[in-house]
Order: C-alpha cells, then structure tokens, then sequence
C-alpha cells in the first residue's frame, strides 16, 4: 500500500532520504507544472523547480501533517516563484534606460523565435498575480476556494481574478484583431 505524501513528507522532515525521494518522484511534475505556468519559459522553470528541490528538506519542518501536502507544496511553489519575480524586478530597475531597452529587444527576439500559442503569449502580459491564480484554477483545475488557501486570498479575491483574467484577454483579442 502506498504511502501518503503527508507520511512521506513528516519521514522526510526527520531525515529519511528515501522518503524524499519517494515526495520528490511524486510531485516534481506538478512543482514543474505550477512553476511553468506562473512563469511562462521552460528554463525559468526548471531552474525554480531545482531551487525548491533544493530548499525543501528544510521547508518540511514547517510544513503540517493536518494540512493536505499538495496544497502546501503549490504555496512552496507559488511563493518561490513570486520571490524570483521580485528579484528580477530588482534586476531590471538597476539597469539604466538603454541596458532596459536591450533586454527587452532580446526578450522580444526570443519570444518570435519560440512559437508560443496565443494563450501563452497573453498569459506572459497578465501581472504575475493573475498568472499564478490561473495557473490553479484553470491549469491544476483547483477550485477558487482550494486556490484561495493556496494563495493567501478569500475564494471571492480568487473569482475576482479570474474576471479580470476574462476581461484583459478579450481585450487583448480584441486589440489584435483591431491590427489584423
């Protein structure tokens, strides 16, 4: 019989590598998962999902066994994510106007090379808060009062989200069906 994760995760707070390993076998897709649509790049996401990987023997101490795992591990995921966007953001207000207007030639060139779908490239220009609570609710189909616990928020912040979600992508629609 299969272990629940909240025993594997409670063995691995004590020390047992097997135990972690048998977490990390688990839910690395869906750590990767989270990461890759609250990001949006395939490397960004790789790399966040290492650094978890990475910090999740410690991060397991304060996790609690009356919690459900899963929803512990996408705030892990979730908040990790919001910390490197914070940094980049850092980043790139350090850089002065032209060092800022470079990266976002390079940023754009890279983008036309990758060919994302539609929704992928409107996703890219919604805030990372609204990336992330669509990242839940649609993308690991998580109720807007299972998403709420994961991001800190009221179910009602969360369906408010998913409105404006609904509201920015028509409008992007509609902007470039007005080039077209």
């Amino acid at each position: 019989m299969e272990q629940s994760s909240e025993i594997l995760a409670a063995e691995a707070a004590a020390g047992s590598a097997e135990a972690f390993s048998a977490l990390l076998e688990r839910h690395y897709d869906l750590m990767y998962r989270v990461a890759y649509r609250t990001l949006g790049q395939q490397a960004d996401a790789e790399d966040l999902v290492q650094e978890v990987c990475a910090a999740l023997p410690k991060k397991l101490a304060s996790f609690r066994s009356d919690a459900k795992f899963e929803s512990w591990l996408y705030r892990v995921v979730v908040n990790a994510g919001r910390d490197l966007m914070r940094k980049r953001g850092a980043h790139a207000r350090a850089a002065d106007g032209w060092g800022d207007v470079e990266l976002m030639r390079r940023a754009a060139a890279v983008e036309k090379k990758e060919s994302l779908s539609w929704l992928a490239r409107a996703m890219q220009r919604l805030s990372p808060e609204l990336r992330e609570t669509v990242a839940l609710v649609l993308g690991e189909e998580m109720t807007h009062a299972e998403a709420g616990r994961v991001l800190g928020l009221k179910e009602g912040s969360v369906s408010w989200r998913m409105g404006e979600v609904k509201k920015e992508l028509r409008l992007m629609a509609q902007a470039e069906e007005m080039l077209e």
